[in-house]
C-alpha cells in the first residue's frame, strides 16, 4: 500500500491504517480456505476517513500483489525444502454499503455474520472428519468418516511420527487435518479487542446473576432456639473409652523387655 501510494511505511501510518479480520474455512477436499475482511481507514482507525487517494481499487491491487509474492519457508523433508504460498484461487470483492449482504446497509452486525458463517464451519462439518483428537491410529478403522477424511488424517498421523516434523505436532492436530492455526485472527485495532469482549461478558454474567438472586446484602444468622440432645457418651464413644482404659492391676507396673 505504501509503495503504491508513493510513501514510506512510516509516513503511510500518518495518512491511513490497514486492518483485517480473518477466518479459516475447511473445504470438502480438505484444503484450508481463508476469508478476510480488510479495511482501509484514516490514521485514527474507524473513526477517521481514509485520504482521497486510498481507494478500494488501490487496496485490491495491493492485496493481489501481496498474495502473489508472499512466501513462508517450510520444513526440509528428505533433503527437499518446502515453501508455502497462497494458491492461484484469489477472489477479491469490494464491500460497499449499497450491495453488501443482499443490498442491506453495511453494519458491524453484517460483517460479524459474514465472519461467523465460516468460523462455525470446522473440519468435522466440511470433510466429515473428527471433532476431537485421536489417541491411537487404530481408532480410524472404527470411525464413521469418509475415506477421503480418513486418508488425510492418517497422513497427518504418519507424518507426525517423523523426528524432523515433531515440532509441527501433527498427531495432536491430525483430527483437524494437520492445521493447528487459530480459526480466527484480526488486527488489534480492528473493531474491538478480545480482552474487551471478555470483560463485557464477565460484567454481563455478574449483572445476570444479580438480577436472578436479588441485591446482595450482608446477612447475620442468629440462633435463638436450642434443643436438648442428651448427656453422657454414645454407645460407640463408651466402647472407645473402655478400650483405652488399662487392665485392672496393671496401673503403674514397670514394663519388662
Amino acid at each position: 500500500m505504501a509503495k503504491r501510494a508513493g510513501l514510506s511505511q512510516r509516513r503511510f501510518r500518518e495518512h491511513a491504517r490497514v486492518s483485517f479480520a480473518k477466518v479459516a474455512e475447511y473445504q470438502k477436499r480438505g484444503a484450508v480456505h481463508f476469508h478476510a475482511v480488510i479495511r482501509l481507514d484514516g490514521p485514527g482507525g474507524g473513526d477517521t476517513p481514509p485520504p482521497p487517494w486510498a481507494t478500494a481499487e488501490l487496496l485490491t491491487d495491493a492485496i493481489e500483489a501481496a498474495a502473489g509474492k508472499v512466501r513462508v519457508d517450510g520444513p526440509v523433508i528428505d533433503g527437499r525444502a518446502h515453501t508455502f504460498a497462497f494458491g492461484r484461487q484469489l477472489d477479491v470483492r469490494t464491500i460497499r454499503s449499497a450491495d453488501f449482504n443482499g443490498g442491506q446497509e453495511l453494519t458491524e452486525r453484517a460483517v460479524a455474520a459474514y465472519i461467523a458463517k465460516y468460523a462455525t464451519k470446522g473440519a468435522e462439518t466440511a470433510t466429515g472428519a473428527l471433532d476431537r483428537p485421536l489417541k491411537f491410529a487404530a481408532e480410524l478403522a472404527q470411525l464413521d468418516i469418509s475415506d477421503h477424511a480418513r486418508r488425510l488424517i492418517r497422513t497427518a498421523w504418519t507424518l507426525g511420527a517423523r523426528k524432523d516434523l515433531e515440532h509441527l505436532r501433527l498427531r495432536a492436530w491430525a483430527h483437524m487435518l494437520g492445521f493447528r492455526g487459530h480459526f480466527s485472527t484480526k488486527s488489534r485495532r480492528y473493531s474491538t479487542t478480545l480482552g474487551a469482549l471478555r470483560d463485557a461478558r464477565a460484567e454481563w454474567r455478574r449483572a445476570q446473576a444479580a438480577a436472578l438472586n436479588g441485591p446482595e446484602t450482608e446477612t447475620t444468622y442468629v440462633l435463638a432456639h436450642w434443643v436438648f440432645a442428651g448427656t453422657g457418651l454414645s454407645d460407640a464413644e463408651a466402647w472407645l473409652a473402655a478400650s483405652l482404659e488399662p487392665a485392672p492391676g496393671t496401673e503403674g507396673e514397670p514394663t519388662h523387655g
